[in-house]
């Protein structure tokens, strides 16, 4: 007799099978032509495998809007790709990234030998007797510990320093209304992340190239200063700097510039200055910025170093990337990323509210995780 039931059992057995090959990931869906026309075939990297990582970073919702993204390695351009209605010639907003380039113009005077790190700063209303903040060193004011009452944040929005002086009573002259705040630390105490306190180290740039207080000498000469030491240099023709009323840089948070000139200032900071064989600062002064400040291990000068809670980390990107990389980091998710270990830089620009940015980042640093270190 024929046993019946034998097919019935053998398709049974088959179940776990055919089960797990149901539960198998979707093909991935073909990449576009855009995505595989933004990488090089020399892109240090799998071609595939980065337009990918990009991709997701121009297609995802859930990551927020990216307008521009380009990798550099080794000193060349591995991939570059704009959002629709963007392009190589936009200029796009700095936010807080504007901090490094005016940490830069500060490291420079100091090369001069026109300030002193460890010397009391040139703030005539901080240097009359009696006055504590005529403690307040340039070195302090750089690594964001200077003591003053400056609360970036507030709730609402319109308690917080930066808001106030951006937006309100200190609009037309931030520098006079972040200067004006009392110590509510003693100098060097306690980090404390503050725009007020660039605009402060950019109004001291201004107080030495010109003893003048009108607002157009002001403003041409740290313009001239910008542009024939830094910008220049550096090819950097697209770039644009805001200044107050007062003819003080905004240093702190709006420069405009390409996301290709971007990119070469982070490309002059992971040669530690140097451009086309021009040392257009000493490599320590780059070194300093890049380095912990007694009171942050997070923050250099001026500059987020990838440890502890920096680089916008949470426990899930605790270990990822180089604890070398470093960057210059703006609001809503504008980001120069530099490791020198991978010869990489990587600027992302666009807009990733605080819900965004955490998933943002992990897949920016998906991106430079296909760069293997040394």
């Amino acid at each position: 007799m024929i046993n019946r039931c034998l097919p019935l059992i053998a398709c049974l057995t088959l179940l776990p099978t055919l089960a797990a090959c149901s539960e198998a990931p979707p093909p991935e869906k073909p990449l576009s032509d855009a995505a595989l026309n933004a990488v090089r075939d020399d892109a240090g990297a799998a071609k595939d495998q980065l337009a990918r990582q990009i991709d997701d970073l121009f297609t995802n919702a859930e990551l927020g809007e990216t307008r521009a993204l380009i990798v550099m390695h080794e000193g060349s351009t591995a991939a570059e790709r704009y959002a629709p209605g963007y392009h190589e010639n936009t200029r796009f907003v700095s936010w807080s990234m504007a901090k490094t380039v005016t940490a830069v113009m500060i490291g420079m005077l100091v090369s001069d030998g026109r300030l002193r790190l460890d010397e009391s700063v040139p703030e005539p209303r901080w240097n009359r007797p009696g006055d504590p903040r005529g403690e307040i060193t340039l070195r302090q004011l750089l690594q964001m510990r200077s003591g003053l009452r400056h609360t970036e944040a507030g709730d609402p929005p319109y308690d917080s320093a930066e808001v106030r002086m951006l937006f309100m009573d200190g609009r037309d002259d931030m520098a006079d209304w972040a200067t004006s705040q009392p110590l509510e630390d003693e100098p060097g105490a306690r980090f404390e992340y503050s725009s007020n306190t660039t605009v402060i180290l950019a109004d001291i740039a201004a107080r030495v190239l010109t003893n003048s207080k009108d607002p157009d000498t002001r403003r041409e000469a740290v313009n001239n200063f910008l542009r024939t030491r830094l910008f220049g240099p550096l090819g950097m023709d697209s770039m644009l700097a805001e200044y107050d009323a007062n003819g003080t840089l905004i240093g702190g948070s709006l420069m405009h510039a390409s996301a290709r000139d971007w990119a070469k200032f982070g490309e002059f900071l992971r040669n530690k200055g140097s451009y086309r064989g021009s040392q257009l600062i000493p490599r320590k002064w780059i070194e300093f910025m890049t380095s912990p400040s007694p009171r942050s291990g997070f923050y250099g000068a001026q500059t987020w170093l990838n440890l502890e809670s920096g680089i916008d980390r949470d426990d899930k990107l605790a270990d990822r990337g180089p604890d070398t990389m470093f960057a210059a980091i703006g609001h809503m998710g504008q980001y120069i990323l530099v490791s020198p270990e991978q010869k990489l830089t990587v600027v992302r620009l666009g807009h990733s509210d605080q819900e965004q940015r955490p998933k943002m980042l992990q897949q920016l640093l998906d991106v430079v995780e296909l760069y293997p270190a040394p």
